[in-house]
């Protein structure tokens, strides 16, 4: 009986610290980047007017989460060259942070989401 109750208490403690142990990676939750959250903001602040229709834009529309989504490849080519390259968006602006660039690289990855 004694030889049990060690054998249990050694067990318990083992999983104890197991679960403490400072290497072992939590189950964090890892944000997706999506459309709403995190893509439309920098659309609408750095391609605003030029492909809002509604502000006069004559150029592709960008106005929306399919026409983004569909163009996304041609959208991130172009944010990603720069000043003075033929097609570099935004035109006649300040190149965008990587930072910004990550987001739309991190929306393709994470699928695209609305």
């Amino acid at each position: 009986m004694k030889k049990f109750l060690v054998l249990g208490s050694f067990i318990l403690f083992a999983c104890i610290f197991y679960q403490c142990n400072p290497t072992r990676k939590a189950n964090a939750f890892i944000p997706v980047t999506t459309y709403t959250n995190n893509v439309h903001t920098l659309v609408m602040n750095n391609c605003a007017p030029c492909h809002m229709p509604d502000k006069g834009g004559k150029k592709k529309a960008l106005d929306s989460y399919t026409a983004v989504k569909d163009n996304l490849p041609d959208i991130i080519k172009r944010i990603e060259m720069h000043p003075g390259e033929k097609g570099f968006m935004p035109f006649k602006r300040d190149r965008l942070s990587d930072s910004s660039i990550a987001v739309f690289k991190d929306w393709q990855a994470d699928g695209m989401a609305e």
